[in-house]
């Protein structure tokens, strides 16, 4: 038995055409992005941490022209473009108890008891979460308005403000 996490039959495995690690039912031959229900994240976040960090398999290369990378945290409320996540498969809250959620986070975050990156792993709704909210290179005219005009702003190692978008309530840090 491993530390991963998972329940019985499950176990991690790595996707070399998206180059990221998914999960795989050896029994029932089913694999999905998320982690399946009845799923330990602490364990599964220390396990991912360990075994599939990003860091190990990313290799050194040159920021794409015009291009930054940043991550991200996001809280979904019953009002998001789609009120569903890896977490969740019906989210209820509304749009102020998301805003108390982040504000939490954004509190943890700023005060290095953890990284935007820890905390994604196991708190964002986004499936980016998996890749600790890694969402990669991206342009102007990639993501919507909200978002990437408070990624652009910031420097490498920044964190914005609380971000609102279609698609919930955004915490972002530049990373390149």
């Amino acid at each position: 038995m491993d530390d991963s996490g998972l329940p019985p039959n499950w176990e991690v495995r790595h996707s070399n055409s998206k180059n990221l690690p998914y999960y795989f039912n050896a029994i029932d031959k089913v694999s999905r992005w998320e982690p399946p229900s009845g799923t330990d994240t602490e364990k599964l976040k220390k396990y991912m941490a360990v075994h599939h960090s990003t860091s190990s398999q990313t290799s050194v290369s040159a920021r794409p022209e015009g291009k930054i990378r940043a991550a991200h945290l996001l809280v979904k409320h019953r009002n998001s473009r789609r009120p569903a996540s890896w977490r969740e498969n019906e989210i209820t809250r509304s749009k102020e108890e998301a805003l108390d959620i982040i504000k939490g986070h954004e509190q943890k975050i700023k005060s290095g008891s953890i990284s935007l990156g820890e905390l994604a792993m196991s708190e964002s709704d986004c499936s980016s979460a998996r890749k600790r909210g890694d969402l990669g290179y991206f342009g102007k005219g990639d993501m919507q308005k909200e978002f990437e005009e408070a990624a652009f702003a910031l420097q490498p190692g920044q964190l914005s403000g609380i971000v609102e978008t279609a698609s919930g309530l955004h915490l972002i840090e530049r990373l390149e």
